[in-house]
């Protein structure tokens, strides 16, 4: 139980994860919508109903795991530090 648990890194997916995370991003704004806001309580609860389905935001973000997003979401933060 003391051990750190390692976490797979999904390299073959960053670049695609950003496009998504970005576009998904732009069509809740467009739809007059607090994106970070929306976005957190998807990745949070795993309920699509929190992203639009504009521009087909929706489908989109569904292509990735939440985990994968979460990891350049982190990793973009980290980045820019």
């Amino acid at each position: 139980m003391d051990e750190t648990r390692k976490i797979p890194r999904h390299d073959n997916n960053d670049n695609q994860a950003r496009t998504i995370i970005l576009l998904v991003y732009q069509a809740l704004k467009e739809k007059g919508y607090n994106p970070i806001s929306q976005m957190v309580g998807y990745i949070l609860s795993g309920d699509p109903t929190y992203i639009t389905s504009h521009n087909g935001a929706r489908a989109l973000i569904r292509k990735i795991e939440r985990d994968e997003l979460l990891e350049e979401l982190v990793r973009a933060y980290v980045e820019d530090k």
